[in-house]
């Protein structure tokens, strides 16, 4: 029996394993998961001296309380986070963006995250994880990935089938920030509304409801108008795509959305500003701004090159 493990005392509010998620799986109704913030699960992986596609615990809010058995460890949390570690009777306050060495019977205790709503552990080695089409990424929807496709539960454990020998400290220095626009490029049915429903779409704030998780983010605000019908045959859906319901509210589909949807679709958020919409928590305010498909390429690229030159300062 592995003798690596964390025990789960407190499993937080939506506690799951994650990775890159699953890909071409959409014509079996499988979608593609995986982190919600992809940045901040590199930059954990990596700070762990992990693999950068290996599993990590993603955890929203509140995040869980482990106990760690077994030998020196590192870990590494990235996010927006406030969370301690207890060694013996200290408590001392983490710090995001940097690795963390855990011994034989360590607590780290994830209070919560701050103004936002994800947060990353990333534990350096490898997880004894159940793979799924080449990924644990856990979908509680569907139940399928890591953990029976369940989020932790308090007092099961997490084993680690080997660990990374090199405990040496890793450090970045990342400060997560707001943006003040969601650039999106326009849908396939965008001309289903008026034109005071497309002026309400990108010129109004909405506001982001508690009706959020990792499957799709409701928006409240002004009714956007459909001029010709509330209701489409289903068609393929992808991350980021937004949806207006007969209510006129939008709906901006997640990682773990359903792959067809029967909604007309107004736009779809770029790749480039995934990350920041998800950490919206409820109440934030939105405003969309539109861009084309050259500019939203663009910036792809440009988003993913940060993302090689953070990786790259990890030494």
């Amino acid at each position: 029996m592995n003798k690596n493990y964390f025990e789960v005392i407190r499993a937080g509010i939506n506690t799951t394993f994650q990775d890159l998620g699953r890909k071409n799986l959409n014509h079996i109704g499988i979608p593609f998961s995986g982190a919600m913030d992809n940045r901040n699960y590199l930059i954990a992986n990596k700070l762990a001296g992990n693999e950068l596609n290996f599993p990590v615990i993603e955890f929203a809010y509140q995040g869980p309380l482990l106990k760690y058995c077994g030998n020196k460890i590192n870990i590494a949390i990235t996010g927006d986070v406030n969370f301690i570690l207890k060694k013996n009777k200290d408590k001392i306050n983490g710090n995001c963006y940097q690795s963390l060495t855990l011994e034989d019977g360590d607590e780290i205790d994830i209070i919560s995250t701050n103004k936002s709503v994800y947060g990353y552990l990333a534990i350096s080695g490898k997880l004894d994880v159940k793979f799924q089409w080449l990924s644990c990424s856990t979908n509680t929807k569907a139940n399928i990935g890591a953990n029976n496709g369940r989020k932790l539960e308090s007092n099961q454990k997490i084993y680690i089938s080997k660990i990374n020998e090199n405990l040496n400290n890793k450090k970045l220095n990342y400060i997560n920030t707001k943006i003040e626009n969601i650039r999106v490029i326009k849908g396939t049915n965008f001309d289903y509304f008026s034109k005071e429903g497309k002026d309400i779409f990108f010129k109004k704030e909405f506001i982001v409801s508690k009706l959020s998780d990792r499957m799709g983010m409701r928006l409240e605000g002004t009714k956007i108008d459909n001029i010709v019908n509330t209701n489409i045959k289903s068609e393929g859906l992808i991350k980021g795509v937004i949806q207006v319901p007969a209510d006129g509210n939008p709906i901006i589909m997640l990682s773990d959305h359903g792959t067809i949807g029967g909604y007309p679709k107004i736009g779809t958020v770029i790749s480039a500003d995934y990350d920041k919409l998800v950490q919206l928590t409820p109440g934030s305010k939105i405003k969309f701004k539109e861009v084309d498909l050259a500019s939203a390429e663009t910036l792809f690229k440009l988003y993913d090159l940060e993302n090689q030159n953070l990786i790259s300062q990890i030494l």
